[in-house]
């Protein structure tokens, strides 16, 4: 790779909008095969099932890592009350069903309002990808360890604006803007436990990352074609 093409491709951070089902980890495997990169990784996980902005820096880029995944994040979704799953998303099967007659509109955003909204505590998702003696969560999970069992560290996190709609109840559509470190599945499972019910995430989008926006990522096959016209 001569020094002009380098430049381009390679000391450069990229906006992907990352495919259902592909791992964030499986983007930059992908990307750093596509363009030979010696350095190269993303700025903040997004769980398999979730879609939308991943920031993929490369080669003096990635010294800009921590500063990309320090920013806010917006995500959009849609949660379901009254069912729970273990993943707390369609990663698994449902194992609960709760009643939701006693919940409206005024219920939820009060909920909102004084327990999931600034600063909050909570505990990451079972079925996610911090370390825990040394292995992942979702590995212990997948193991038939449960939740209990293990020493999941409450974390802090910050949720500026929840906004909700409520039209296709039980279904709630939602956006959220948060902190670093927030999981918008812990969100969801605590937000069915404080209606006295349950809830599980059908769709999640990461739509923006500080000012980096979704609407200017590409796809994985247009930056296929990106790298294949700068290497030719």
């Amino acid at each position: 790779m001569d020094e002009l093409v380098e430049e381009r491709i390679e000391n450069q951070f990229y906006l992907i909008d990352k495919p259902l089902t592909w791992t964030s980890f499986d983007v930059v495997k992908k990307l750093k095969n596509l363009g030979r990169f010696k350095k190269i990784g993303h700025a903040g996980t997004l769980d398999p099932l979730a879609t939308g902005l991943l920031i993929i820096c490369v080669g003096k880029h990635t010294k800009k890592i921590d500063y990309f995944q320090s920013l806010p994040k917006t995500y959009t979704g849609t949660l379901v009350l009254g069912k729970t799953t273990p993943s707390i998303d369609l990663e698994t099967d449902f194992n609960g069903e709760f009643p939701v007659d006693h919940i409206d509109t005024s219920l939820i955003q009060h909920i909102i309002a004084t327990k999931l909204s600034g600063d909050i505590k909570q505990v990451p998702p079972i079925y996610s990808a911090i370390k825990l003696d040394g292995k992942r969560l979702y590995t212990h999970a997948r193991q038939g360890v449960q939740e209990e069992e293990l020493n999941i560290k409450i974390r802090d996190a910050s949720i500026y604006r929840f906004d909700i709609n409520t039209a296709n109840f039980p279904e709630i559509d939602f956006e959220i803007e948060c902190s670093k470190g927030t999981y918008i599945r812990s969100i969801v499972r605590d937000l069915g436990e404080l209606l006295q019910s349950g809830a599980y995430l059908k769709k999640l989008v990461r739509t923006k990352i500080g000012e980096y926006d979704v609407k200017n990522a590409q796809s994985v096959e247009s930056f296929n074609k990106e790298i294949y016209a700068s290497l030719s």
